[in-house]
Parts: C-alpha cells; structure tokens; sequence
C-alpha cells in the first residue's frame, strides 16, 4: 500500500493505492459520511485489491483530508474525484461509492462520464423520499434498528479524533455533514435516464434506502442490476464480504 496528498480544489486530499498496478482500470472506493477508508472498505478492500489497483480516497473533511470553507456538496465533491484522478494520471475508473460516496460516484457518473467505466452505488438513494421515514426523522433515532449503532458512532467518533488534522471538531463536522445529507438536492427521472455506464446498486434489507425505491432507481438507469443484501443494515452493508466481493468482483469483471 502506498498513500499521499493530492493538492485537489484546496484541499490537500489524502489517497491509498493498494493492489495490483496493471494494465486494467483502476477501481476507485468512496466512504460514507462521517468514515474513514477503514470504516467503510476495511472489510472488502484486501479482497477487491487481489489483482486490481485500487484508489481509495477521504472526502473533504474526513479522515486525513482536512475541511475547507466550503460546503460538503456531493457537486464538489465529485469534482475533486475527478481532479485527484487527473493528479494521477487516470483517464478511466470504476467506481464503488458508499452512501454519501455513492452520491458522489453518481454525480460522478453525471458530470464525468468519461471517467467512469463501471458503477457501483451501495446504499444510494435519488430523492427526498428515498430513506424511510425513521431515518429523517431524529426523534425516531434512539428507536431505530435502521441506524448505526453507540458502537458505530464510538468509532466514527474515535477515526476523527485519531485522524483528522483538526481533531477537535468532530461535533462541528459532523453537524455539517449532517446538513450536507440532508441538503442533497436528489436527481430528476430524466438526469437518472441518462447515466450512460454500467451501473449496479446494492442496498441492504434493513438499510436506511426504502426498497421500493431502490426498485424504481433501477428501473430509472438504464440497464442497472440491483442487489439486495439479506440481513444488512446500512452499516452492515460493506460488512457483508461474503456478498460484497463476489458482487463487486462479478459486475467488475
């Protein structure tokens, strides 16, 4: 494994490139919000990164990438993806986005569709309706079996306090990252209709994402295949190896 900082739109975006450097396209892993690289992929990265390079990144804010003035919208933020793979000299990437990495692979997708060669949206929504109504509503978290857990939060909590250049301010950070979730405009039937790469969404049975509408997300994109993993929280998703890897692997090819 090696790491670095790319100087990408201000931020100085810290990067790990693990695996197998050859001559396919490289697959790009994008965390969740308030996660880390390990939080999100340290499940799976080990066994997606037999034979293949990848790239795994922490967004503006997380992890090693300190925060900038500027807010955490999932516009921006895939324009650093692109940046930090013009850094590397990547013309092409698949892409494995989780939750608010998934909506910036999406966008992605929308405004760099050349970058993207394949697509995996794991615990994606495109509208406001999207979640189901627990998880929008706060007063309905301590009740929740949908949401993470003392023990995840522990851990988000103690990643930032041990990572981040301003350790300080995760309350800060994660109001804001908070905000950003739920300031995320979603994209139009139309906007969905023209992703033009190969596209799988995954969702967990138990996951914050309604099914009915991860349903009609894959009937809104073009040829997508749509997984739903059994047993799985939103959390528990990309904990899920034994399903993950063999997924990822087989839509990647």
């Amino acid at each position: 494994m090696s790491s670095g900082y790319a100087p990408v739109n201000g931020l100085r975006m810290y990067y790990e490139e693990h695996g197998d450097p050859g001559p396919g396209r490289p697959l790009v892993l994008l965390h969740g919000g308030l996660l880390t690289i390990d939080l999100s992929f340290g499940e799976i990265l080990p066994e997606l990164a037999a034979g293949r390079r990848v790239i795994a990144t922490e967004l503006q804010g997380h992890g090693r990438t300190a925060d900038i003035e500027r807010d955490i919208d999932v516009r921006f933020l895939a324009d650093d993806v692109a940046a930090l793979l013009d850094h590397l000299g990547v013309g092409q990437a698949d892409v494995l986005g989780f939750s608010l990495g998934g909506w910036t692979a999406l966008q992605l997708a929308l405004d760099h569709p050349d970058r993207v060669g394949r697509l995996i949206l794991v615990s994606v929504s495109y509208a406001s309706d999207g979640f189901y109504p627990e998880i929008s509503d706060p007063a309905q978290h301590a009740t929740s079996t949908r949401m993470p857990t003392e023990e995840d939060f522990r851990q988000m909590r103690e990643a930032y306090e041990r990572l981040a250049p301003d350790p300080g301010h995760f309350e800060a950070f994660a109001a804001k990252v908070s905000h950003a979730a739920g300031s995320v405009p979603g994209w139009t039937p139309a906007e969905l209709a023209g992703i033009s790469v190969a596209t799988m969404l995954v969702v967990g049975d138990h996951d914050f994402v309604r099914l009915e509408h991860a349903v009609q997300m894959h009937g809104l994109i073009p040829g997508a295949q749509l997984a739903v993993l059994p047993g799985a929280t939103h959390m528990g998703v990309l904990r899920r190896s034994d399903l993950m890897v063999p997924l990822a692997a087989g839509f990647l090819g």
